[in-house]
């Protein structure tokens, strides 16, 4: 018998059916890469199945371990707040079943080389980098340790990677907005702007990114993170970590 804890993925859940299908084929990717390890999701909203009514049928199926891993890549109010909140509930309502939460995906370095790849596959070639700004748009925050991890990623990205200047841009919530972002590095003199889209699935966030993008006519936009690569091995190295942690009997909370 695999004794392995089960893998709950939790997503926030859209509207837009392409976020589902993302989730999922990011979800099928991750069950390639680690034959044997079971891989259920869960939504917080928009979607089924809700998390609660998943971790009610694991508990009933005789599942004792979860790692429920927050599909996001910052910490802010669903990584902090609400699916803490959802998992406590559970767990009294579930005394057999232990849960424990594994860390946010970001920051990484396997996310700034799925941002490259999305680049790469966008049209930018490797002499590209020197004359090229990048916009690092995510979907923002009103979370200020959100916003500032965002701009944190864009100067480490700045400066390990050779292009020109990397700049956070946020569809909501915070400024500058991508539109604004890509301006600014065409008043500064910057020869070519490219776009890359810090979120992982398509949504009405991302359209608002992609939008500004075109609005400013940058010279080019990567697509979403998506089912990339490296972000499956990442949700395994999450994993893996809470697990070894579960195993371990720690209960405190997993470091950023």
């Amino acid at each position: 018998m695999d004794t392995r804890p089960t893998l709950l993925v939790i997503a926030h859940g859209s509207r837009d059916p392409r976020h589902a299908a993302t989730v999922s084929a990011l979800c099928a990717r991750v069950r390639a890469l680690r034959p044997g390890l079971r891989v259920e999701v869960g939504y917080l909203d928009f979607n089924a199945p809700r998390v609660p009514r998943v971790l009610e049928r694991l508990s009933a199926e005789g599942v004792r371990d979860v790692v429920a891993l927050p599909l996001l890549l910052t910490r802010a109010f669903h990584a902090k707040s609400d699916i803490p909140a959802v998992l406590r509930e559970a767990a009294v309502r579930l005394p057999l079943l232990s849960i424990r939460q594994a860390d946010v995906l970001g920051p990484s370095s396997l996310l700034t080389a799925a941002l490259e790849r999305r680049l790469e596959e966008a049209g930018l070639r490797p002499g590209d980098r020197r004359p090229t700004g990048v916009v690092l748009a995510s979907a923002g925050s009103s979370d200020p340790e959100a916003s500032a991890v965002i701009a944190e990623i864009a100067r480490e990205w700045w400066r390990t990677a050779g292009w020109c200047a990397v700049r956070p841009a946020f569809a909501s919530a915070s400024l500058p907005r991508t539109a604004d972002a890509v301006r600014a590095l065409r008043a500064e003199g910057v020869r070519r702007v490219a776009v890359a889209p810090y979120v992982i699935a398509p949504g009405f966030l991302p359209d608002r990114i992609a939008a500004g993008a075109r609005e400013a006519r940058a010279d080019l936009l990567a697509p979403v993170l998506g089912p990339a690569p490296e972000l499956a091995r990442l949700l395994l190295r999450r994993y893996d970590s809470a697990a070894l942690a579960h195993a371990r009997g720690d209960l405190t909370a997993l470091s950023a």
